[in-house]
């Protein structure tokens, strides 16, 4: 028996992977496969269509980096819209005092910041901040704060 007209072993390999593509992302929730799937979609068009693997292969591999890097920033950034950040992050953007004073070239600073203390560098080579003056948080590298004077 011959089959579905068009439906041969490719498509049905293209359909199996993008059920198992579609599994993966159902439970991860993480925008990790969605991507591959829809690339998978598009060779399994193409395999219905008869198109030779090479044409099939290619597809999938040009629709998924494709979806990966025009549609996935988007899409995270759709999916973190009103998350509030948690933890150390939440300290970006806040403003500390320097209760030592921060010298890049020396290794040494700290602040304070909602009643922890936190070592703190200005992210220059050769920058300093003195004691008691206010910083804003820019950013955090490992442990350390990277503050700028206010």
């Amino acid at each position: 028996m011959a089959g579905v007209v068009g439906f041969g072993t490719q498509a049905f390999f293209w359909l199996a992977l993008l059920v198992v593509l579609l599994a993966i992302e159902a439970v991860t929730l993480g925008l990790t496969t969605i991507w591959f799937a829809g690339g998978a979609l598009v060779a399994f068009i193409l395999a219905i269509l008869q198109m030779d693997m090479t044409a099939q292969i290619t597809a999938f591999c040009v629709v998924s980096v494709l979806l990966l890097v025009f549609t996935r920033p988007a899409a995270a950034r759709w999916l973190n819209r009103g998350r509030t950040k948690t933890n150390a992050q939440s300290l970006v953007g806040e403003t500390a005092v320097v209760t030592e004073r921060v010298d890049d070239l020396a290794a040494t600073g700290q602040v304070q910041v909602h009643g922890q203390y936190w070592t703190a560098r200005t992210g220059e080579p050769s920058g300093s901040i003195e004691k008691g003056k206010n910083v804003e948080i820019k950013e955090i590298s490992g442990v350390k704060l990277i503050v700028k004077e206010v």
